[in-house]
């Protein structure tokens, strides 16, 4: 690929054609992950280390918080981000190879159907996101957390576990949701944005 092409691209990425894309670039990229690469890392970071079940063992801490957190949320979140990124990516790689220009786009209705279907899209893997994160970690974290430790053949197969620093942890859940909310939010309305420019009820940039 020549540098034209990855100059397109690059620049298709962090100045969409719409005023909203471009507002949702700003905060999904700089807002939302220097959120997630901060505080996340000062709120997750240790938390194997601090999570002691009774009795307080390497083995039954370790099978524990396997169990408590069958997938970090730092990492859940981190692959979140990824894939949301893939529809644009996509659509502005293609724009890169076809030579189109981000002014173009919202002029011809194939390009903009394109464009539109990767909005689209994002808002799919966001809400299926949001509902594989309430799964997987519920809207509180709780300061206590019983084990099933029947597989470790123990006297008792119920034990408890204490869950570090609980109650930041759920003000970040709360955040992360909030994000995802806002995210959702800003491609539904850049998808109505895109559609009163081409009824003509917005001016072109």
């Amino acid at each position: 690929m020549s540098p034209n092409y990855i100059r397109s691209f690059s620049e298709g990425c962090l100045r969409p054609p719409t005023v909203i894309g471009q507002f949702h670039t700003l905060f999904f990229g700089s807002i939302r992950m220097f959120f997630l690469g901060v505080l996340g890392f000062a709120v997750y970071g240790n938390e194997a280390l601090h999570f002691s079940c009774d009795p307080d063992k390497r083995e039954v801490n370790l099978f524990c918080y396997n169990q408590f957190r069958p997938i970090t949320p730092q990492v859940f979140w981190a692959l979140q981000l990824v894939i949301v990124l893939v529809p644009g990516a996509f659509f502005h790689l293609y724009a890169a190879c076809k030579s189109i220009k981000q002014e173009d786009i919202l002029q011809k209705s194939s390009y903009t159907g394109f464009y539109i279907f990767s909005v689209f899209l994002r808002i799919v893997l966001e809400v299926a996101a949001f509902w594989l994160q309430i799964q997987l970690f519920g809207f509180k974290v709780n300061a206590i957390y019983m084990c099933d430790v029947g597989a470790l053949e123990k006297k008792f197969n119920i034990t408890r576990c204490m869950v570090p620093e609980h109650f930041e942890k759920t003000i970040f859940l709360i955040a992360m949701y909030t994000f995802t909310v806002i995210t959702v939010i800003l491609c539904v309305a850049e998808i109505f944005e895109i559609s009163c420019r081409r009824l003509g009820l917005l001016k072109s940039q």
